[in-house]
């Protein structure tokens, strides 16, 4: 087992190479397969197809996220701005997070690593709720979290295209508005 998971781990590690130089969007079995110096069959033993893969990159970004927004919740008195922008800096540089938002079937929720994915998707949820003040416990608070959640994905996306600053936004000033959510005025 300690062998397979050596090996997994080597493709993963591949596979970032690759996506960072050709971009995620632009990964394919073929080249991570060369650049782990595996036979490209050899990587259908561990991941079903590109999209799998790509899942796995991304659910190991959410893990880093996590950690990122903890640390960051830890040192600031405002535990949301600081949470956010750690995780804002995360996800407007790890393109595997945005690539894997076009390989997330429905099916792929049963599969091991969108069980893995959606796990750490709820931790960093859980996370942001955390810094937003407690937990989520009502269908209410968590459909706030859940909107600043994707409120942020897509404060990333227009970071990483440079349209919020065309559109004469900064981050702060936007980050300051998550306050607003109920879920935050509960907490204050």
């Amino acid at each position: 087992m300690r062998v397979r998971t050596a090996a997994r781990d080597d493709i993963l590690a591949a596979a970032r190479r690759v996506a960072e130089r050709e971009g995620a969007r632009n990964l394919s079995l073929r080249s991570v397969a060369a650049e782990a110096g595996f036979a490209p069959a050899t990587l259908y033993g561990y991941f079903r197809n590109k999209d799998e893969l790509m899942l796995a990159l991304a659910a190991d970004d959410l893990g880093r996220l996590v950690h990122a927004m903890r640390d960051a919740a830890r040192e600031g008195e405002d535990r949301l701005t600081a949470a956010a922008s750690a995780a804002l800096d995360l996800l407007a540089n790890a393109e595997t997070l945005a690539a894997a938002s076009t390989a997330i079937a429905p099916e792929a929720n049963g599969s091991e690593i969108g069980r893995l994915f959606n796990g750490r998707l709820i931790a960093a949820l859980t996370t942001l709720a955390a810094a937003a003040g407690g937990p989520a416990e009502s269908r209410e608070s968590q459909t706030d979290i859940v909107l600043m959640g994707a409120a942020l994905a897509g404060l990333a996306m227009l970071r990483r295209g440079g349209r919020l600053q065309a559109l004469g936004f900064s981050v702060e000033e936007v980050l300051a508005r998550l306050h607003q959510f109920p879920q935050t005025k509960q907490a204050a």
